[in-house]
This record gives C-alpha cells, sequence and structure tokens, in this order.
C-alpha cells in the first residue's frame, strides 16, 4: 500500500481551528476556536476513541475502489471549448446578491481565499 502524501493544513476562518488526535499531524480535525482546554480534550478523546470510522484519503477507504469515488467527465476529443461571454446582473439583482453574499460571509459559510502568485 503506497503512503498517503502529507496532510495539507489550509488556513481556518475566524472561529475555527486544528485540533490533532493523539497529537498525530496526520490526522487533523477542524474544530471551534471557543471550546475550552477541558472541552477541546474531551472532544479530542471521544473523536480518538472512534478514530477507525474517520477517513482521510481514499487509501483509507477499505474495501472501496477508489474508482467508484474519483469522478470522471467525459469530454469529446474532437469538440472544441467556449468561452462563454460574462453575465451582468441589473442593479437591483447586483444589491440582492450583495446582501446575500454578506450574510454568507458574515456567517462564516463562505470566506475570502487568498491569492498567491
Amino acid at each position: 500500500m503506497p503512503t498517503p502524501p502529507p496532510v495539507e493544513l489550509k488556513t481556518q476562518p475566524k472561529g475555527l481551528r486544528y485540533a490533532f488526535l493523539h497529537g498525530d499531524k496526520n490526522t487533523p480535525v477542524i474544530i471551534s476556536d471557543k471550546l475550552s482546554d477541558d472541552e477541546t480534550s474531551r472532544l479530542i478523546a471521544v473523536l480518538g476513541k472512534h478514530r477507525s470510522v474517520f477517513r482521510y484519503s481514499l487509501h483509507d477507504l477499505k474495501g472501496v475502489s477508489p474508482t467508484l469515488c474519483t469522478h470522471h467527465i467525459p469530454i469529446d476529443p474532437a469538440s472544441m471549448p467556449t468561452r462563454e461571454p460574462q453575465r451582468r446582473l441589473n442593479n437591483v439583482m447586483r444589491e440582492v446578491m450583495k446582501k446575500e453574499v454578506l450574510k454568507l460571509f458574515d456567517a462564516g459559510i463562505i470566506y475570502p481565499v487568498p491569492h498567491s502568485n
């Protein structure tokens, strides 16, 4: 069995942080940063007790073929890609969309992704 790739930890949005089962850097879990040290240790103990139900990669899924979990997009090699024109919203819909995006941002459901050059 090939060794799994190292776990890549991404920056978490406000209110979340990483914790690791039994201090193992290859088994991260994302938890609230509002948990006390006691709550965090109790949560990690429960998650560690039931560690066998967590899977971190396709290699961890015993008895499941990776082809079942892998999505393939059939592409006709004879077809040419097209670029659609940018769609514009009218001012009323633009304000509605702006409010909705800000509401999702404030709720922590979406967050900005840092640009890398």
